[in-house]
């Protein structure tokens, strides 16, 4: 379903929490880290059809503080071709009203 690549990951969480997850894995016949796995794929892809959420991708983006790769990670190569192509226009426009600034 993805990169065969892993990186060991550690988080406290509600131990009530911990113990659902486990019960599910039970259930599943699986262990916790498949079903926090799946979890947390899940909440991704939701997250990345949240109109809110995608905004505050893009104000993240605008403000570097995520990555191109890291935007396109979240919402998409078509969405994150779109927010770059409008980073450039609110770079050149912030560049042109300073350099209007200057000038005056």
């Amino acid at each position: 379903m993805g990169s065969s690549d892993t990186q060991r990951v550690q988080f406290r969480a509600p131990e009530d929490l911990v113990d659902r997850t486990d019960a599910l894995a039970t259930v599943l016949e699986t262990d916790r880290t498949d079903v926090l796995t799946s979890a947390l794929r899940e909440y991704l892809r939701e997250a990345s059809h949240d109109d809110d959420i995608v905004q505050e991708i893009a104000d993240a983006y605008y403000a570097d503080e995520i990555t191109f790769d890291q935007l396109t990670g979240l919402v998409g190569h078509e969405a994150a071709a779109n927010f770059r192509v409008l980073k450039t226009q609110l770079d050149d426009a912030f560049v042109d009203a300073t350099a209007d600034e200057l000038s005056e």
